[in-house]
């Protein structure tokens, strides 16, 4: 079993120390979904939401979270974001709503948190502003889904 590299031999958390890495090309890819009863999904799809257009602010949000994502996870480092993509897609089948989003950074650590947290905050906008009609939305599903770049090279959820 890996050993946690943000515990020291005291037991004690910190932030590692990544000057000694290289730079590389590092990518994240991660999703999650709301679900919701179709009339809610219906009525922020036609863009009557009483708070406005949901996917769009929900888009900006998990922007805006993913470029902030050291100052909400203590051990993350700050890091020089080149990409964010934040996809939203309503489906009438689940019913609800498909967040996905993809990071990049040319760095010397992974962007998997940025992508995680994206996700979470997009989720929870989608949340907040649809409460007043259904308070049974669940946001489920929150997993990364793959990461290229850095020693570990590739990984993908099978």
């Amino acid at each position: 079993m890996k050993t946690l590299s943000h515990i020291n031999a005291a037991g004690e958390a910190h932030m590692v120390d990544v000057s000694d890495k290289s730079e590389t090309r590092r990518l994240a890819r991660a999703r999650g979904r709301v679900t919701m009863a179709p009339e809610t999904l219906a009525l922020a799809i036609a863009g009557e939401a009483k708070k406005g257009d949901v996917f769009g602010v929900a888009r900006i949000a998990g922007l805006m979270a993913a470029k902030k994502t050291s100052d909400l996870i203590p051990l993350c480092h700050p890091l020089p974001l080149s990409s964010v993509k934040v996809d939203i897609m309503p489906d009438p089948d689940l019913p609800g709503v498909h967040v996905n989003v993809e990071t990049v950074v040319t760095g010397k650590t992974g962007v998997e948190m940025e992508a995680l947290t994206a996700v979470s905050v997009a989720c929870l906008t989608i949340y907040d502003m649809l409460k007043a009609v259904d308070r049974g939305m669940r946001i489920e599903g929150v997993e990364l889904v793959a990461k290229e770049g850095g020693k570990s090279g590739v990984w993908r959820r099978d």
